[in-house]
C-alpha cells in the first residue's frame, strides 16, 4: 500500500493514503493576499478566506472549508472583536467597549504573510467616554496556515487620565445552526445547549444570571440539566486550545493561546474559555476567581504599554465523517506547534520581541524545612516564575506586566526561556508545602543574555514541629469533601468527573448535610477527605436568609509547653467576603483570638472554581489558650448576607513551640 501525505488542515504528516483529506487539502500553498475595499478588508490564504470592518476590524466573515461564514452573521458587531471593561475611578461600575479602530493600514504584505492593523488613539477630547489608552489590533496571515493570528498594543501615555482595566478579552461568536459540540480539554466535551435553550420559556433562572436549569430546551436530551458558563473555566496553564465542532460539515473552530506571558496572575489562575454562544474567548485580563486586586490601576499619569498576544484561531475539517474526537486530537497537535513556535518571528511590530531580542534564567530550587529529618528537598514539581518586582506572593494579583513560569523537574531544576527584557522578582511555590518564595535581588533580563541563580533555597514558614494537619499544602480545596449534587441540579458532563466541583449548587448541600449543628472535626479520628466540606459557607435559614456557620477541630494535648508560643498555620484556597474568627476553648470570648478581618472577592464559591486567590495566616497562639488534655479550635465565618460568602481551606497545621 502506498504512503502518501496527508493533513488535517495545517499540519503535514506522511499517512496511508486514505479518504480522510479534503479535496482542496493536496493544493500546494497558495500565495496569501489582502482586498482593500472602503468598508471592508478580506485577506486570503487559499485555505481561509478573512473579512474584517473597515476601520473597525471587527470579523465579519470567515470562509472555510465550504463554509461561506462560519461567524455568526447577526452579530452587529461582527462575530469576531476585541473589547474592554473599564472604569474611569473605584466607585463606578464598569463601562463595556467593543475596541473599534478609527485608522487602517496594510503594514506588511509579501506572498508569504499579511499582516494589517486597525488603531484607535484616544485624545483629551474624548473625555471620560472612552477609555484612555491608544490601541493597535493586528491580524496576521500566513501562507498555507489554516487560521490567523491576532494580537494588540495597548499604550497609556503620560500624563492621560487615570483609570483601571477592568477586562479585555477577543470573543468570537460562531453559527447557532453549525456549532453545537464544544471541547475544552479530553475529558471536558459535549453536546451544548443553544442560547435559545437559556431564554426565558425553555429555562429557569438559578441563583445569579448566568446559572439556568434547562426545562424544556430544543435538544430534549438536555432536559433538567444546568448551564452556566463559569463550569468551563480553565486555569491559565491548562488553556491552550479550546473551541468548538460542526457535525454539518464536520468542522473545527479553535482558539489556541500558545504562552501565557501576557496573561495576568499566574499559572493557575482561572478564566472563561468556550461557552454557550456558541462562544470562544481569549481572556487575558480578568477579575475571574481573583476580586478586583488584581486589576491594572493607572495612576497619577503613569505610562503604561502591554502587548496581548498574538493567539492563533484555528480551523480544520474531517471530509469523511464527523469525529469530534479526531478534530479535537488534531487541535491539540496544532497547540503544540504553536507553544513549540513561541516566540512567534512573523508580528510586524516592534513591541512583540522575538527570540534573539529574550534572555533565560535557570537554577535549582531546594525546600529546607527546618523540623524535617532531610536537610534539604528538591522542590521537584515547584511553580516557578518571573513576574514584576513585589512582595513574595504578589505574582497572583499582578497584571501590569508580563510573567514567565515553568516547573521544576523532580530535583528543582528549572530553566525559563524567551523572556522578554526587564527587571523580575524570581517567584516559586512548593507542591507540599506553605508559602511563598521571592528572590532577594532583582534580576534583569537583557537581549540573548543568559542568568544561571545556581542553588536557591526556601524555606517555608514554620516555628516548631507539627503536631497535627489537616489537608495538603496545594493551594486547592479538590481534596476535601466535595459533595454530590441535588439531581435537580445537575451538569452530567461532571458525574463520576475528576472536577467534580463544578456541578451547580454543591455550597447548598451544606444546610442539607449540617441542618442544625455545624461541621465538628477530630484529629486522629476523622477523614479530610470525607469530613470537612470543601466549602466553609453559610447556611441557609429561611427563603432568602443565611446565618453564620462556626466550624470546630477537636484535638488532644497530653503536655501544654507553658513557656512557648504555639502556632497555627492557616492557608486559604478562596475567600468571598468573608471574615474568619479563630478561637481556642472559648466559642464567645470577645475579642476573638485571631480574625483575618473582611477579606476575598474571588466568587470562587458561586463560580465552581475550588480555589481562588492564595492566603497564608500564621498566628500566634498563646499557650494559656490551650489545655492539657481536649482542646477545641473554633473557625467561626462571620459574613453571612448571600449564599456565596465563605473560605475554602487548603491546609491547616498546628506547630509546638520550637
Amino acid at each position: 500500500m502506498a504512503l502518501a501525505p496527508t493533513f488535517l488542515h495545517g499540519i503535514i504528516f506522511v499517512a496511508i493514503l486514505t479518504s480522510f483529506a479534503c479535496s482542496d487539502d493536496l493544493r500546494p500553498a497558495t500565495s496569501v493576499t489582502v482586498h482593500v475595499e472602503r468598508e471592508y478588508v478580506v485577506l486570503d490564504n487559499g485555505l481561509v478566506q478573512l473579512t474584517l470592518s473597515k476601520p473597525g476590524g471587527s470579523i465579519t466573515g470567515v470562509k472555510y472549508h465550504g463554509v461561506d461564514n462560519v461567524m455568526e452573521v447577526k452579530e452587529e458587531d461582527g462575530g469576531g472583536y476585541w473589547d474592554v471593561v473599564w472604569n474611569p475611578s473605584d466607585r463606578e461600575s464598569g463601562i463595556f467597549d467593543i475596541i473599534l479602530g478609527t485608522e487602517f493600514d496594510v503594514v506588511q504584505q509579501d506572498a508569504n504573510q499579511v499582516e494589517v492593523s486597525f488603531r484607535t488613539q484616544w485624545d483629551p477630547s474624548h473625555g471620560g467616554k472612552l477609555v484612555p489608552l491608544n490601541i493597535d489590533k493586528r491580524v496576521v496571515m500566513l501562507r498555507g496556515s489554516s487560521g490567523f493570528y491576532t494580537y494588540a498594543i495597548y499604550e497609556h501615555l503620560q500624563g492621560w487620565p487615570d483609570f483601571y482595566l477592568g477586562e479585555t478579552r477577543v470573543a468570537f461568536k460562531l453559527r447557532k445552526d453549525k456549532f453545537h459540540y464544544m471541547a475544552i480539554a479530553d475529558n471536558r466535551q459535549r453536546i451544548m445547549p443553544t442560547p435559545q435553550d437559556r431564554e426565558a420559556g425553555r429555562s429557569q433562572k438559578l441563583g445569579y444570571s448566568e446559572a439556568v436549569r434547562l426545562t424544556h430546551p430544543i435538544n430534549t436530551t438536555l432536559r433538567g440539566e444546568v448551564d452556566d458558563k463559569y463550569q468551563y473555566s480553565s486555569e491559565n496553564k491548562d488553556s491552550v486550545v479550546h473551541g468548538w465542532i460542526s457535525s454539518d460539515p464536520s468542522v473545527g473552530f479553535w482558539v489556541i493561546t500558545p504562552s501565557n506571558e501576557f496573561k495576568s496572575g499566574g499559572p493557575v489562575k482561572q478564566d472563561l474559555t468556550s461557552h454557550v454562544g456558541p462562544t470562544s474567548l481569549a481572556t487575558f485580563l480578568s477579575s475571574h476567581y481573583a476580586g478586583d486586586d488584581i486589576l491594572p490601576r493607572l495612576r497619577n499619569g503613569e505610562y503604561w504599554k502591554k502587548v496581548f498576544g498574538p493567539v492563533f484561531i484555528y480551523l480544520n475539517s474531517d471530509s469523511t465523517k464527523w469525529d469530534p474526537k479526531l478534530l479535537w486530537e488534531d487541535a491539540k497537535k496544532q497547540a503544540r506547534v504553536e507553544e513549540g513556535s513561541w516566540p512567534y518571528k512573523f508580528p510586524a511590530s516592534k513591541d512583540f520581541q522575538k527570540s534573539e531580542q529574550r534572555g533565560s534564567v535557570s537554577g535549582r530550587l531546594f525546600v529546607v524545612d527546618e523540623t524535617s529529618n532531610k536537610h534539604s528537598h528538591d522542590g521537584n514539581a515547584a511553580f516557578v516564575g518571573l513576574a514584576s518586582p513585589g512582595e513574595a506572593g504578589s505574582w497572583q494579583k499582578e497584571s501590569k506586566g508580563y510573567q514567565f513560569w515553568v516547573r521544576a523537574d523532580a530535583k528543582g531544576m528549572f530553566f525559563i526561556k524567551n523572556v522578554r527584557t526587564g527587571v523580575y522578582n524570581l517567584y516559586a511555590w512548593v507542591p507540599g508545602f506553605i508559602g511563598d518564595y521571592k528572590s532577594s535581588v532583582n534580576i534583569t533580563v537583557t537581549s540573548g543574555n543568559h542568568i544561571d541563580l545556581g542553588n536557591l533555597v526556601y524555606r517555608p514558614p514554620r516555628d516548631g514541629p507539627t503536631l497535627w494537619e489537616i489537608g495538603i499544602p496545594d493551594r486547592s480545596a479538590a481534596e476535601f469533601f466535595v459533595p454530590d449534587p441535588y439531581p435537580y441540579y445537575i451538569n452530567r458532563l461532571y458525574v463520576n468527573h475528576p472536577d467534580r466541583f463544578r456541578q451547580y449548587g454543591l455550597w447548598e448541600r451544606y444546610t442539607d448535610l449540617y441542618p442544625d449543628q455545624d461541621l465538628m472535626y477530630t484529629v486522629g479520628v476523622s477523614d479530610y477527605k470525607k469530613d470537612w466540606f470543601y466549602a466553609h459557607v453559610t447556611r441557609k435559614n429561611g427563603q432568602a436568609s443565611y446565618q453564620a456557620t462556626t466550624w470546630q477541630i477537636k484535638f488532644p494535648l497530653s503536655d501544654v509547653h507553658r513557656t512557648g508560643t504555639y502556632k497555627l498555620r492557616l492557608a486559604l484556597a478562596s475567600a468571598v467576603l468573608s471574615e474568619l474568627q479563630v478561637r481556642f476553648n472559648n466559642p464567645i470570648v470577645q475579642p476573638a483570638h485571631f480574625t483575618t478581618g473582611l477579606i476575598g472577592r474571588d466568587n470562587s464559591i458561586a463560580r465552581h472554581g475550588i480555589h481562588g486567590l492564595y492566603w497564608l495566616f500564621s498566628i500566634d497562639v498563646e499557650s494559656s489558650w490551650l489545655l492539657e488534655d481536649d482542646n477545641i479550635i473554633f473557625l467561626t465565618q462571620t459574613r453571612s448576607e448571600t449564599p456565596f460568602q465563605g473560605v475554602m481551606y487548603d491546609y491547616i497545621r498546628l506547630e509546638a513551640p520550637a
